[in-house]
């Protein structure tokens, strides 16, 4: 199980993003559009954990504004281990200081994330496919080429655990 503090994208971008996700899955690469039930919606995320309680996240940030109104920038095309294909988020200093903002105040709040979210290891990603067909990467790259730069600005912020029918929103 995941569950992430998820940042939530523009009209625009969501749209642009959606159409990266129908267009791969008509060649026959998952996206996150197919997964747990189409739950998913484009976003990027500053923590995750095998389990967040809402309600602890929320008291932790208190009214600090997660990610409203910050300027999301994507200009390159990633992979992780285990075909994980994703769309780079430019670590500006503004993402970055809001990113270590809100991990101090999860950790004053005694909420655990994993290491590889923590300030200094995070990687700034909006994820596209968990599993791509190692026949079909180099194809399923190409296509999210198409799409960038992508400018994007964060209009809100949830926990969510689609596992567990969790999307809890939060202020700011």
């Amino acid at each position: 199980m995941v569950a992430a503090l998820e940042l939530y994208l523009d009209t625009d971008a969501t749209r642009r993003l959606r159409a990266l996700w129908q267009a791969l899955e008509a060649e026959g690469i998952p996206t996150l559009a197919s997964l747990q039930d189409s739950k998913h919606r484009p976003h990027v995320s500053l923590a995750a954990a095998s389990r967040l309680s809402p309600a602890a996240v929320a008291d932790a940030l208190g009214s600090f504004p997660v990610g409203r109104g910050l300027e999301l920038e994507m200009d390159f095309v990633g992979q992780f281990v285990g075909r994980v294909l994703w769309l780079g988020v430019t670590p500006t200093a503004e993402l970055l200081d809001r990113h270590r903002a809100v991990h101090d105040r999860l950790a004053a709040g005694g909420v655990e994330v994993w290491e590889h979210y923590r300030p200094g290891r995070w990687v700034p990603h909006c994820t596209v496919s968990l599993r791509v067909p190692n026949p079909l990467m180099g194809q399923a790259v190409r296509r999210c080429l198409e799409i960038l730069p992508l400018r994007a600005t964060a209009t809100g912020a949830s926990i969510t655990d689609h596992a567990n029918d969790i999307a809890h929103a939060l202020p700011g």
